[in-house]
């Protein structure tokens, strides 16, 4: 029995794949946010999903139990979702894998996910990821990229990632999908440290300006952009009171005014 769940195999035509996991991939949880926008905004189809019992420890990654009309308890495990659609004015179709990163035996689960997209015909892999940095909440979210579609990459207004050490799943995907021949594209947003708990809607924003770019999807961001300004207004009221982290953001808009790079967490 394959832990791999198909409703109904779509037909597509020359898919790209867009990956986001909730977890340590996801600071300020921007990635997961600009994936679920795009599905939405696309109005995208769910249509297979991965079976979490091989891959998660229920322990570290426990279901969550909800109430329904304050009364009725249901029970959610953790997600690792499929969806597909058709952009408008596009003539390709977009694969959605938006889930948590797993716990347990990552090379397996890798498999699933490239035999899939491999079997789904996808040319290019994008994968999502947002970090906590030293960036001010009220400046746009600094973008880096990586990945061997180079030549996508220098079209677009962002830094190449320099980045060596611990990678999260989206980076052992991003490798396997590589090697299988697709092209691949990493982004990584910047999120505040400050608050690493909230979620951040400017990452968001910049990944999905980036995608747009990439993909020349013309998207309505109009929604993000306002969740950003409720975001920007409610965080400095957070902090208006405490000079020394007020102090402290004003440093770094003069850092990110002059093009310093943040340092990474």
């Amino acid at each position: 029995m394959t832990a791999l769940k198909i409703v109904s195999l779509p037909k597509l035509k020359r898919p790209v794949m867009i990956i986001a996991f909730q977890g340590w991939n996801d600071g300020g949880q921007g990635a997961t946010l600009a994936a679920g926008y795009l599905a939405r905004l696309w109005d995208a189809t769910h249509f297979a999903e991965i079976d979490p019992e091989e891959f998660f420890d229920f322990q570290a990654t426990r279901p969550q139990v909800s109430l329904i009309d304050g009364e009725t308890r249901a029970l959610t495990w953790p997600e690792n979702a499929f969806f597909h659609a058709r952009p408008d004015g596009q003539n390709h179709d977009v694969v959605l894998l938006i889930g948590v990163e797993p716990n347990l035996r990552w090379r397996s689960f890798t498999e699933l996910v490239v035999g899939l997209a491999r079997d789904l015909g996808v040319e290019r892999v994008i994968t999502l990821g947002s970090l906590l940095a030293d960036v001010p909440h009220t400046r746009p979210a600094p973008i880096t990229a990586s990945g061997d579609d180079a030549d996508s990459i220098d079209r677009l207004d962002v830094d190449t990632s320099r980045y060596e050490g611990p990678t999260g799943i989206v980076g052992v995907i991003q490798d396997a999908c590589r090697r299988a021949g697709m092209k691949t594209v990493s982004f990584w947003a910047a999120v505040p440290h400050y608050v690493s708990l909230t979620p951040s809607p400017r990452a968001a924003l910049a990944l999905c300006e980036r995608v747009d770019q990439l993909l020349g999807t013309d998207l309505d961001l109009e929604e993000l952009e306002q969740a950003v300004d409720s975001y920007t207004e409610s965080v400095s009221e957070a902090v208006a009171g405490d000079e020394e982290t007020t102090s402290y953001i004003e440093a770094l808009e003069r850092q990110s005014d002059s093009g310093e790079p943040p340092e990474e967490y």
